[in-house]
């Protein structure tokens, strides 16, 4: 795993070695793996819709995907900023981290909410490569983002639980063997608080589909993976309760801290992409017999965006040192998730106007990066749903919704 191939290696050859130091070679090790996976690769599954099997497969191996599992569940037990490293390295590689990146994040509501048993039956699987827990089952079509009116039930039978109900825009669900489903166990009319009367619950995916949950792809402007999902009177054991009956809306909000840093650092990782490759076109591109990049309306946004997406990173890196050290991190996560997102999608936009009709061209990679880091200001959370929170939350206004 990578504390053992990696990082103790390293600390073994320098005690004295800092964090950060660490981090680069994390870095360096990311990007040696991403070079054998080139932009070719990743049109190809954009074109045909595919999973990139090997590539995650290969980034579970090396244990990058393992990195916030304690060690003692054969992970790597680091924190949160070294695996927004990994992220960053992966999206300014030219890959999508869509397609693994919450392999990372949907094991910490097992990790903190589980039983000694589910730790210790899934979380070693997990970062082995054997299970894959890609998927949390949350949003719905009626309610979105109101998560606490939503609608899927979970009824308790004599040894177990029946759910019904629908969920859509859940990823990864056929690239993976569990999900962490969020359904009502309590009428909405008849608990204290809207937070309550939900419950988490581990579904063995492979066992549901075809017992009373079908799952239909959904066509999407990217190759996210995404599902809708419906549930029949699919029949779960108890022990599948994640948590609380009752608490579950905690299961979930417990994660979406990390959620948001480490989409945030993809974010990081898709501006200093088109950074990367705005400024080589900028430099090699001649027209009227010199180098765009000579032309301060060529060059000017691309060094504003630079200094954007280098703000954003620092934000990133405040949340994530927060959050490892057991901090509040709330806004300082959904403010690094928001600014990554616009850093990242105006450095899109300007990539794109530097390379002018090529950006178009699919043989030069820009529109399908384009068209993936768009979705960052959306999902996980909108940027009107961010903006709500700090005004609440950090400055005392009225809540407005």
């Amino acid at each position: 795993m990578l504390g053992e191939i990696l990082v103790d290696v390293t600390l073994a050859e320098n005690p004295t070695q800092t964090r950060a130091e660490e981090i680069e070679h994390i870095r360096l090790a990311v990007r040696q793996l991403c070079a054998g996976y080139g932009e070719e690769y990743w049109l190809d599954m954009d074109r045909t819709l595919g999973y990139p099997t090997e590539f995650v497969a290969e980034l579970t191996q090396a244990g990058f995907l393992g990195v916030l599992i304690p060690e003692e569940y054969g992970g790597s037990g680091l924190g949160v900023l070294e695996a927004a490293a990994v992220m960053e390295e992966v999206c300014r590689s030219g890959a999508h981290a869509g397609v693994c990146h919450a392999q990372m994040y949907v094991m910490g509501s097992v990790l903190r909410h589980g039983s000694d048993a589910q730790k210790k039956e899934f979380l070693p699987k997990i970062a082995a490569g054997e299970l894959r827990l890609q998927s949390f089952g949350v949003t719905e079509p009626t309610t979105g983002t109101n998560t606490t009116s939503l609608k899927t039930t979970a009824k308790k039978t004599g040894d177990g639980y029946v759910i019904n109900g629908q969920k859509v825009w859940i990823s990864r669900i056929q690239h993976s063997d569990l999900m962490v489903l969020l359904a009502r166990t309590t009428d909405q009319d008849k608990v204290a608080k809207k937070t309550e009367g939900l419950s988490a619950f581990l579904i063995d995916v492979k066992a549901a589909e075809g017992n009373g949950l079908e799952i239909r792809p959904i066509e999407s402007m990217i190759n996210h993976h995404s599902c809708e999902l419906f549930f029949d009177d699919l029949e779960i054991p108890a022990d599948n309760l994640l948590g609380e009956e009752g608490r579950g809306f905690k299961v979930v909000l417990d994660g979406m801290n990390a959620e948001r840093i480490l989409i945030a650092a993809e974010c990081v990782g898709d501006g200093r992409y088109f950074i990367d490759k705005a400024t080589a076109y900028a430099n090699e591109r001649n027209v009227f017999d010199r180098p765009i990049g000579m032309n301060q309306g060529v060059q000017f946004p691309i060094a504003r965006c630079y200094t954007e997406v280098e703000a954003a990173s620092l934000m990133v890196e405040k949340a994530a040192n927060l959050f490892d050290t057991g901090l509040p991190c709330g806004a300082e996560a959904n403010m690094a998730k928001m600014l990554a997102s616009e850093a990242s999608w105006k450095a899109g936009d300007v990539c794109m106007q530097t390379h002018g009709g090529f950006a178009f061209a699919k043989e030069y990679h820009i529109e399908r990066k384009f068209r993936e880091t768009r979705l960052y200001q959306i999902a996980p959370i909108s940027t009107n749903l961010i903006l709500s929170y700090v005004a609440e939350h950090v400055l005392g206004m009225p809540r407005s919704y």
